[in-house]
């Protein structure tokens, strides 16, 4: 697999609609494995097709919770319950976090790399997650939805303790 270039804020990519994957083959299952080497180097949680360039509608996710990653091909959001208020970053706004409301439970449904129908049921991180990477699939960012006033950017060479 090989890292990819992380397209950043504002590449006008990241505007843009992901189209959706018609058929599941060698280049999707590549893009996927690409997808996570990429979002592993950087430390992040999710990241969409978009954030590399390519308008398909394909997430990968991991929450390090002991779990397998997510590979995600045309997901959608079926159910959103609650609210929950949460710091969020992006691997496209390096170093920038914001406070942003998003659904506490969420029920979504894709396609696995295999081409099989799943359905998870999702909560707290994992909630979070699917919906900041599927707002990433209609070209919209936590910017958008964050709270008036909380974008910080946090200096990566400074001591937490230096930075507020």
């Amino acid at each position: 697999m090989a890292i990819r270039q992380i397209r950043l804020y504002p590449d006008e990519i990241l505007r843009k609609r992901s189209r959706e994957v018609e058929k599941i083959d060698p280049k999707i299952i590549e893009l996927l494995g690409d997808m996570l080497d990429t979002m592993y180097e950087q430390n992040g949680v999710g990241l969409s097709a978009v954030q590399v360039g390519v308008l398909k509608r394909v997430v990968v996710i991991d929450i390090y919770d002991g779990n397998p990653p997510l590979k995600l091909i045309n997901p959608v959001i079926l159910k959103t319950k609650g609210n929950q208020e949460c710091e969020e970053g992006c691997l496209s706004f390096p170093n920038q976090y914001a406070k942003v409301n998003r659904p506490e439970y969420v029920t979504f449904e894709a396609l696995d790399e295999t081409g099989k129908k799943i359905t998870i049921k999702a909560k707290g991180l994992l909630a979070q997650a699917i919906c900041h990477e599927l707002d990433h699939l209609d070209g919209k960012l936590f910017v958008d939805i964050m709270e008036p006033g909380t974008l910080e950017y946090v200096n990566p060479n400074k001591p937490k303790d230096e930075n507020n």
